[in-house]
């Protein structure tokens, strides 16, 4: 990622410190929290891989279903789900010492399950007309934001936006640069 010409002051994700990025995509002040962050982010994966893989080893014919399955299942911390079965609003069984079932009726009827997969819409997708009258040339960005290309190519990369090269001039859509920089 280029340097920046310019000095943006962020609050590190970490420690919360306020430091000046080095980039544009600078979340952290120092290496060691860098690598602290990492390690969240991994651990985080994990936690959400194991969490996925009891949810799915959970069949959908019982009704009751114990508590560690159910904040699988629904996302739902212990402590809430105990608190709940406390005050009446979930029905349970308690089998023995850590042998407490949950009705799994009651549950979805509060929470929905957490690893259901989206329903991918058409307007999801979206088609860009590349001619040359529908978008920009990064110089003609330059100029009408008054932004250095270096910038414009880091926003480009950035936010995934598309590009068709003619010749020695890349073209990027009018549509998705005017909504970027809307604001400037």
């Amino acid at each position: 990622m280029p340097a920046l010409k310019f000095e943006i002051k962020r609050k590190c994700v970490v420690c919360g410190s306020i430091f000046i990025a080095k980039t544009l995509d600078s979340k952290c002040c120092s290496d060691k929290c860098i690598k602290t962050l990492w390690k969240r982010k991994k651990d985080e994966e994990k936690k959400q891989q194991r969490l996925k893989e009891v949810a799915d080893k959970v069949p959908y014919s019982r009704d009751y279903i114990s508590v560690p399955e159910a904040v699988a299942l629904y996302g739902v911390s212990r402590g809430t789900l105990y608190r709940l079965i406390r005050i009446g609003q979930i029905k349970s069984i308690n089998l023995g010492e850590r042998l407490t079932r949950i009705n799994r009726v009651d549950i979805e009827k509060m929470f929905p399950k957490r690893f259901e997969k989206p329903k991918k819409d058409k307007e999801l997708v979206t088609l860009y007309n590349m001619e040359p009258e529908n978008c920009y040339t990064i110089g003609e960005i330059c100029k009408k934001y008054n932004i250095n290309d270096s910038s414009v190519w880091a926003h480009v990369r950035k936010y995934s936006i598309p590009t068709r090269q003619i010749g020695n001039y890349v073209y990027v859509p009018k549509k998705e640069i005017d909504k970027l920089y809307k604001s400037l």
